[in-house]
C-alpha cells in the first residue's frame, strides 16, 4: 500500500475520532491499531464509567454516532446522567463507531518511529515499512502506567499495576493490598472481594472518595455548580469548554491545575461493593516496601504510629503519568528532539510538537490543553481542532482529496458478527 501523507498511532477514542473526522472531510491517511484495546483489554469487566453518557461518546461529523443513538438502536437502557454506563456498552459501542466510521483501520501496531530529513520513517510489527509526513500518536495510557519510587522495585511476582488486571480469579484465596485511593482502587478492591480474595487498601488520603449518585438540581445549583463533561463545578466547566484558552496559562498553573484538579475520587456505583466491606488504611506515610520469603513486606507511618504489613500481592492503583521515554516505539533521538512541560510534549494550539509534523493527544496532551484530555471526552475538541488544521494543510499544498464518506446506516446489534473489512 502507498504511503500516506499522514499516519495515526493508536485506535481508541481519541485515534478513531480522529480518524472519523479526517475521513469525513476526505483526507488520506491511515491509522494503526488494536481497536479500543485498553478498553477491551485493561479495564475490570465489570466497571461502570465514572463519567456521565452525555459525556462518553466518541465523535464524527457523521450522523448517529453517539453513545446514545447507540443506546437507542440497541435498546439499551440509557440516560444523559442518571444511567451509569458498563464498560460492555462502551467496548460494543466503540467497535461499532470504528466499523462505520473507520472501516479502514489496520490491526497492525507501530513497532518504530524515526525521523528521517523532512519524514517520518514508521515500521510495522509484520515487517512493512512506510513514511509520512505527519504522525498522530493517540496512544492513550497504556504506555503510562506508573509506580511510586518506593515500591518500583518489588519484583513482577510480588508487584503489578492496576492496569494489567481485567480478571480476579487467580487472586482468589490470597492476600492482596491495593496502593491507591482512587477508582482504580475501589473498581478492583470490588472485583478481588468478590471473587474470594482477601484485600485491603493503603492510601495517603485519610478517607476514600466517592461521587455522588446523580439527582435532581435546583437552579441555584445549576447556576452556581454548572455542569460539564467533567462534572459539575465552575472550574470544571471552564476547563471542558475552553481547553484553547488552558494553554495559554502560565506553566507553573497548568501542571498544578492537571496534578490537583478532579483528584482521586471513585465513581457512586461501586460504593456499596466497597464502603464497610473492603478494610481501608488512610493518611498513610513513609511507605516502604520489601521482600519478604516470597511476601512483600510494607511499612508505613499512620496516625504518629509505626505500621507493619504483610501481602501476598501488592497492585499499584497509583495512575499514570507521561513520560517520552515509556515509547519504546519512538527512536531515542526523535525523543529527546521534543520539548517537553512536566515530562510531557509541549504543544502548539494545533496538538503539535517541537518536532515539525509530530502529534500528541489524550493524556499526553493534558499539560498543554488541561484535564479535558484525561478522558475520552476530550477526543471532541482534539479531532475537530486537528481535522481543521489538516484541512487547511490539505488545501494549501494542493494534496489529494478522498470522496466524502457515508458510514453505514445502522450500527450492529450486539452478539451480531461485525462485517469482515474488505
Amino acid at each position: 500500500m502507498a504511503s500516506p501523507e499522514i499516519v495515526i498511532v493508536g485506535a481508541g477514542p481519541y485515534g478513531l475520532s480522529i480518524a472519523a473526522h479526517l475521513t469525513a472531510h476526505g483526507i488520506p491517511h491511515r491509522i494503526f491499531g488494536q481497536p479500543m484495546q485498553s478498553w477491551r483489554e485493561h479495564m475490570p469487566t465489570d466497571m461502570m464509567l465514572k463519567s456521565d453518557g452525555f459525556a462518553s461518546s466518541l465523535f464524527s461529523p457523521g450522523p448517529a454516532s453517539t453513545l446514545r443513538d447507540f443506546c437507542a438502536q440497541q435498546c439499551i437502557p440509557y440516560h444523559d446522567t442518571r444511567i451509569p454506563v458498563s464498560l460492555q456498552t462502551f467496548v460494543h459501542y466503540g467497535l461499532d463507531f470504528q466499523q462505520r466510521f473507520v472501516p479502514h483501520l489496520e490491526t497492525e501496531q507501530v513497532t518504530a518511529i524515526d525521523r528521517i530529513g523532512s519524514q517520518f520513517s514508521l515500521r510495522l510489527d509484520n515487517g512493512e515499512q512506510l513514511t509520512a509526513t505527519k504522525v498522530i500518536l493517540a496512544v492513550g495510557i497504556s504506555h503510562f502506567a506508573y509506580f511510586p519510587p518506593e515500591i518500583a522495585t518489588l519484583p513482577p511476582e510480588l508487584l503489578s499495576h492496576s492496569y494489567a488486571h481485567r480478571e480476579p480469579a487467580n487472586f482468589s484465596g490470597r492476600h492482596v493490598t491495593i496502593l491507591g485511593g482512587g477508582a482504580s482502587a475501589a473498581n478492583l478492591a470490588a472485583m478481588l472481594r468478590e471473587a474470594g480474595a482477601h484485600v485491603c487498601i493503603l492510601a495517603r488520603r485519610r478517607t476514600m472518595e466517592f461521587h455522588d449518585a446523580p439527582g435532581p438540581r435546583t437552579l441555584w445549583q445549576r447556576l452556581r455548580s454548572p455542569s460539564s463533561s467533567l462534572g459539575p463545578g465552575i472550574k470544571s466547566f471552564i476547563f471542558s469548554k475552553f481547553p484553547q484558552i488552558f494553554r495559554l496559562l502560565p506553566e507553573e498553573a497548568r501542571l498544578q491545575i492537571v496534578q490537583n484538579h478532579l483528584g482521586p475520587a471513585a465513581g457512586w456505583t461501586v460504593r456499596d461493593r466497597v464502603e464497610g466491606k473492603v478494610p481501608f488504611h488512610g493518611g498513610i506515610s513513609n511507605l516502604q516496601a520489601q521482600e519478604r520469603d516470597g511476601y512483600v513486606r510494607l511499612t508505613y507511618m499512620q496516625d504518629g504510629a509505626h505500621q507493619e504489613l504483610y501481602t501476598s500481592h501488592l497492585i499499584a492503583a497509583t495512575g499514570y503519568r507521561v513520560s517520552l521515554h515509556r515509547l519504546p516505539f519512538l527512536n531515542q533521538t526523535l525523543r529527546n528532539t521534543v520539548r517537553t512541560t512536566g515530562g510531557s510534549p509541549l504543544l502548539s494550539s494545533r496538538f503539535e510538537s517541537s518536532v515539525r509534523g509530530l502529534y500528541f493527544t489524550g493524556l499526553a496532551a493534558a499539560n498543554s490543553f488541561g484535564p479535558l484530555m484525561r478522558f475520552a471526552c476530550g477526543a471532541e475538541y482534539t479531532a475537530s481542532t486537528l481535522s481543521k488544521h489538516l484541512r487547511k494543510l490539505c488545501h494549501a499544498t494542493g494534496g489529494e482529496r478522498l470522496p466524502h464518506f457515508s458510514p453505514a446506516a445502522q450500527p450492529c446489534r450486539i452478539g451480531q458478527s461485525l462485517p469482515d473489512k474488505g
